[in-house]
C-alpha cells in the first residue's frame, strides 16, 4: 500500500472517531445545531401570532417587511376598491376590535378612523397613526390648474383652516423619505407588542430602510437626467408629496383628492392645450378609477396613456402575486422616464 493510500485511509479513521466521540459527548442529541449568530437574530415563535389591522396598502406592505411571518397582518380595504370612497362595515370594525394595533394613515386620509377609534374605547388595541412625524402638505391649485403644494405648518391659522377644509394632502407614502418615518414608526410599534423579536424586527427595518434610501437615490438620477420636471396628470393628483421631494411641476385638472370630484371644462381645456404644447407627449393617470378625462386628453392630443401607480391599494391579482410598495415604485420610476424627456 503506497504511503499516499495510507495517509488517506489513517485520517479517515481519525474523523470518524472524532465523530463518534463529538455524538457521544452531546447533552441533547435532539436539540438543533445551529447557533445564533449576531448576523442571524434568533427567532421566538409565539403560539399565537400578534394581530395587526392596516387600513391602506403601504402600512401593511411595511409590516411585511419588518415582521415577515411573525405577525398577522390584514388589510382593511377590499382589493380593487379606491381608498378615498372607502366606509368600513361594521363586521370590519368588529375585527378590529380584536386585533392587537390598528394602523391608519391619518384623519385625513382615513375620516371614518375617527368612528372606529371611538369603538375602542376600553379596548387593548394599540392605535398607529402614521402621519406623526411627518409635516402634513396643504393643497393648493393655481388658475392654470397647476398643483402646488405649500407647508400646512407655516401658518397656523391657516393650517387649521386647512384641516377642517380637508385641505391637507393625504398621500405621505408617496415621498420615500417620508415612506421611512412611517417604517421607523411601526418598527417600534411591533417591538412593543412583540419584543422578544426585537432583534430580528431591528434588521429587517434597517434592511427595508437602506431599499427606500436606494429608491431616493434612483428617483433623484431620473429627475437629473431628464429634460423636463412636469408631470401631465389626468386623474385626482396624489404625488404632491413626491413632487415637492424632487422639485417637479404638476398638471392636473382636478381640485383636491376626492374621486367624486369633477374638473371643470376649463381646467379639462387648460390641461389638453398644456399637453399639445408639451415636447413629451404622455399623460398618466391613477389606478383603481376610470382614467377617462386621461383618455379624452389623448385622444384630443395624441399622448400615450401610461398608469402612474398612487399604491392606495392594490387589484385582486396584485395582491394574491404578493406586489410590493418598492416594485410600485421602481414601476413608477421606469413609467415617469417616458414622459420626462430621460437621458442615459
Amino acid at each position: 500500500m503506497s504511503y499516499l493510500i495510507k495517509s488517506r485511509l489513517a485520517l479517515g479513521i481519525i474523523l470518524f472517531t472524532a465523530l463518534i466521540f463529538t455524538a457521544c459527548g452531546t447533552a441533547n442529541p435532539e436539540a438543533s445545531s445551529e447557533v445564533p449568530t449576531s448576523e442571524t437574530p434568533e427567532v421566538s415563535e409565539t403560539a399565537e401570532k400578534p394581530q395587526l389591522v392596516a387600513t391602506l396598502f403601504p402600512q401593511y406592505d411595511f409590516v411585511r417587511e419588518i415582521a415577515g411571518d411573525l405577525v398577522e397582518v390584514s388589510l382593511l380595504l377590499p382589493p380593487g376598491v379606491e381608498s378615498h370612497s372607502y366606509e368600513p362595515t361594521p363586521k370590519d370594525i368588529a375585527g378590529i376590535t380584536e386585533a392587537d394595533a390598528f394602523l391608519y394613515t391619518g384623519e385625513v386620509m382615513e375620516p371614518w378612523a375617527t368612528k372606529i377609534i371611538g369603538n375602542l374605547d376600553g379596548k387593548s388595541v394599540k392605535i398607529v397613526d402614521l402621519s406623526q412625524g411627518i409635516t402634513l402638505l396643504a393643497s393648493t391649485h393655481n388658475e392654470e390648474g397647476h398643483e402646488g403644494e405649500e407647508d400646512a405648518h407655516e401658518d397656523e391659522e391657516e393650517g387649521e383652516a386647512a384641516h377642517e377644509e380637508g385641505a391637507y394632502d393625504p398621500h405621505i407614502w408617496l415621498d420615500p423619505n417620508n415612506a421611512k418615518i412611517m417604517v421607523s414608526t411601526l418598527l417600534e410599534t411591533l417591538i412593543e407588542i412583540e419584543p422578544e423579536n426585537e432583534a430580528v424586527f431591528r434588521e429587517n427595518a434597517e434592511a427595508y430602510l437602506e431599499e427606500l434610501t436606494a429608491l431616493d437615490l434612483a428617483f433623484k438620477d431620473l429627475f437629473a437626467k431628464s429634460e423636463t420636471q412636469t408631470i401631465y396628470y389626468g386623474g385626482h393628483f396624489v404625488f404632491g408629496y413626491f413632487a415637492k421631494a424632487y422639485g417637479l411641476t404638476t398638471v392636473s385638472p382636478y381640485d383636491g383628492f376626492s374621486p367624486d370630484a369633477e374638473p371643470t371644462p376649463k381646467r379639462i381645456a387648460d390641461l389638453i392645450d398644456a399637453m399639445d404644447q408639451a415636447k413629451f407627449k404622455v399623460i398618466y393617470y391613477e389606478e383603481l378609477v376610470d382614467p377617462k378625462i386621461a383618455r379624452l386628453v389623448s385622444q384630443e392630443t395624441g399622448a400615450e396613456m401610461v398608469l402612474l401607480h398612487g399604491a392606495h391599494n392594490l387589484s385582486k391579482e396584485e395582491l394574491e402575486s404578493g406586489t410590493r410598495y418598492l416594485e410600485l415604485m421602481l414601476q413608477n420610476l421606469e413609467k415617469l422616464k417616458l414622459g420626462m424627456g430621460y437621458r442615459e
